[in-house]
């Protein structure tokens, strides 16, 4: 196929989500007011609870066999290292600019947390359709795509909510820290420290030979109850209410159909007894992808509302997303299939590739809302993380189908 041919293919794609997202951001102005606040949370909510996990669990369970799970084992391994080297990426990119304390756990987020999601889920079957795709047959290319992006999105979400949780909790609890060191202490309140410390030595006749026992019996600590107490706090970090999201529960749901034979007999067919329960699901989750982008549009109105974040910061992870991290993304995903850890099937090859050029994952603005740090600034980089990744996205598109030919 000529350049112009995949370009065209790996355009129209990313047209139909801007003119959709584009209807988002409309309908979320204030004389609309049809995706307003609440609007957007109930949708919000019917996209996280019931519409993303009913597309999951339909489309996994399927597709999903024994014997595909020796093709999909090194998926979750390179979402994996999109995390990792976005966040190196990030730490380069936070010395150098010089970014705020309270934006680097920002920062890092949006530079390792793609939207492996929503945006792959529209995409992918959208390119698909496509009369001049390179993929092949547009049907069975379809039902592979959404398949594979659904597990993209399930392994995404799990990896979001550890790794980029506990990174921007670490960083906003430090910045907190920083803040509060960094507050300058009255007359007043230091004479009353002063008083009630001396009080206290007083009375209770402290001295440092009664803190020497405590020392002894922190040393006293053997080894496993060392581990123990740093897996307790590392664990204290991870909130397991989110790592167990419905996607992730309905990608689990969804690997047990396709793998256990009694029940994929009942559940998956033309012919089983419970397909309806299979198709039900199936149509609950074709409202997923239009609702998923109606609210990155309303969502995105925020930025053009917000500012606060240096022209440094957001080139910086514009760059890194777009430009570095989709050329590192190249020689991992070529090394993976010269070592024979990628089959040859170019549609995974070109999912596994395009997770390195995504925007950063929507997730990342409802971590700095819970934590109340950088709001606003999020919203400035997702507006025009989003708005040049229109242009990105395509390039890498029609790059990575020709080199795929």
């Amino acid at each position: 196929m000529g350049f112009l041919d995949l370009f065209v293919a790996a355009l129209m794609p990313v047209l139909k989500v801007l003119l959709i997202t584009g209807l988002g951001l409309f309908l979320a102005l204030d004389r609309i007011d049809l995706l307003g606040a609440n609007a957007r949370h109930y949708m919000n909510n019917l996209v996280f609870y019931l519409f993303g996990p009913a597309l999951v669990v339909s489309q996994l369970g399927e597709t999903i066999t024994f014997q595909s799970l020796n093709t999909l084992w090194f998926m979750p391994v390179n979402i994996l290292l999109t995390f990792m080297i976005g966040s190196i990426l990030a730490w380069i990119l936070i010395k150098i600019t010089k970014t705020p304390p309270h934006l680097q756990g920002l920062v890092i987020g949006c530079c390792s947390a793609g939207n492996l999601g929503n945006l792959l889920l529209i995409i992918v079957p959208a390119v698909c359709m496509e009369s001049n795709s390179p993929f092949g047959d547009s049907t069975i290319c379809s039902t592979n795509g959404t398949t594979y992006a659904s597990l993209s999105m399930a392994v995404g979400a799990i990896y979001i909510w550890t790794y980029v949780y506990i990174i921007m909790r670490i960083y906003s609890d430090k910045s907190a820290e920083d803040t509060d060191t960094n507050q300058p202490i009255s007359d007043s309140e230091s004479y009353k420290a002063l008083l009630l410390s001396r009080k206290n030595s007083g009375s209770s006749g402290c001295s440092k030979e009664d803190e020497l026992p405590l020392t002894i019996s922190g040393e006293k600590l053997t080894v496993m109850e060392k581990i123990f107490q740093s897996v307790k706090k590392f664990t204290a970090k991870i909130n397991l209410k989110m790592v167990f999201a419905p996607a992730t529960i309905a990608a689990i749901c969804g690997f047990i159909i396709g793998t256990v034979s009694p029940i994929r007999i009942l559940m998956i067919g033309d012919s089983a007894p419970l397909r309806v329960i299979d198709r039900s699901a199936s149509l609950l989750g074709e409202a997923t992808i239009p609702c998923m982008t109606l609210i990155v549009g309303s969502n995105l109105l925020r930025g053009l509302r917000k500012s606060g974040v240096s022209v440094s910061v957001i080139v910086g992870i514009v760059a890194v997303r777009n430009i570095f991290l989709p050329l590192i993304g190249i020689g991992i995903v070529k090394a993976a299939h010269h070592l024979g850890m990628v089959e040859s099937d170019s549609l995974y090859q070109f999912i596994l590739l395009l997770q390195y050029a995504l925007p950063p994952a929507m997730t990342v603005g409802v971590i700095a809302q819970l934590f109340k740090a950088g709001e606003g600034e999020c919203s400035v980089i997702m507006l025009w993380s989003y708005a040049l990744s229109a242009l990105s996205l395509t390039l890498w598109s029609t790059f990575y189908m020709w080199l795929l030919q």
